[in-house]
């Protein structure tokens, strides 16, 4: 199982069991959703409120150190590669700034001295309105070079690269923690409970939650049997280069063969182990978690719209 270990996202931690780990999975799917969503049109600073919160609630959550710190790592990199990429590129679009000539008239934004035939007093002029300004306008902050090429880090440029990082930190780190601390028995039963008005219309609500479990459950066997097929090719000490294309061919179909053969024999045991438990069809489904709102979740709930009203309020971005 070391490819589960070593996996930086979406690993289930089963202790130490935190407060994030008892609140009801129902209201960690909607905070989820609350805080993906309240990125889009929202201001950089929302944006930069919502990863500081993510990173708060990691260290008020007191998950091990061992567990975060390698996915926190790994996402900061990655959103700070996106960030900087985006802040370099020009305007963040895939353009050539071309600098313009501006005639001496003109003061600044489509403001024009006043009229003179000397260029001179002109000048003077636009020299006199310029110091009433409190303060220069510069859309180009930053202006380097490097390895004989210029770069630069424009405003437009810096508000697209805060944009994509944030919501590139918000996205990957938010699911991470909703997945570090809730199974996925716990999803798919809060999902059940929430699709069961939809049940009246006929929807196969049960069978649904059924196939969803069983995937989420079944998707690290599929991992573990990839990697049992890599350790025997590396014990047996397979030389793919000796072989010819043909003999590489039938190794590899034999690899294929014995692969699904494995993944047959454990959906089978996996059948095998729910009719044991009594599990005869959807009309009769296992209840693995009895979900009940306590004290904790509803104070959570009761957030939920004072987080929105002061996302809608405060920081929309106009």
């Amino acid at each position: 199982m070391d490819i589960l270990r070593n996996a930086p996202l979406g690993v289930y931690l089963e202790e130490p069991r935190t407060w994030l780990h008892r609140l009801d999975p129902r209201v960690k799917l909607f905070w989820l959703l609350s805080v993906l969503l309240s990125p889009i049109l929202a201001s950089n600073v929302w944006r930069l409120a919502v990863v500081v919160a993510l990173l708060v609630l990691t260290a008020v959550a007191r998950l091990p150190r061992r567990v975060w710190s390698r996915q926190l790592s790994f996402v900061l990199v990655l959103s700070l590669l996106t960030f900087g990429i985006t802040s370099l590129a020009p305007d963040g679009l895939g353009v050539s700034p071309q600098p313009q000539r501006q005639d001496v008239q003109v003061v600044g934004y489509g403001l024009t001295g006043i009229p003179s035939s000397e260029p001179e007093e002109a000048t003077r002029v636009w020299m006199a309105q310029t110091r009433r300004w409190p303060a220069p306008y510069r859309y180009r902050l930053v202006h380097f070079s490097l390895l004989g090429r210029t770069f630069q880090i424009s405003r437009r440029s810096l508000s697209v690269a805060l944009r994509l990082g944030t919501l590139m930190f918000t996205l990957l780190y938010a699911t991470n923690l909703f997945l570090l601390t809730t199974a996925s028995e716990e999803i798919t039963e809060g999902i059940g409970r929430l699709l069961q008005p939809l049940k009246g219309w006929g929807l196969p609500i049960a069978e649904v939650i059924l196939t969803l479990t069983l995937a989420l459950r079944f998707l690290p066997l599929v991992m573990e049997e990839v990697q049992n097929l890599v350790r025997a090719v590396q014990t047996r000490d397979v030389r793919w280069g000796a072989l010819s294309f043909r003999g590489g061919i039938q190794t590899l179909m034999a690899l294929v063969e014995r692969f699904f053969e494995n993944l047959l024999l454990r959906a089978e045991q996996t059948a095998t182990a729910m009719q044991a438990r009594g599990l005869t069809g959807p009309d009769h489904p296992l209840r693995w978690h009895a979900l009940q709102l306590r004290r904790l979740d509803r104070w959570m709930l009761a957030l939920l719209p004072l987080f929105w009203l002061v996302r809608i309020v405060g920081f929309s971005r106009v």
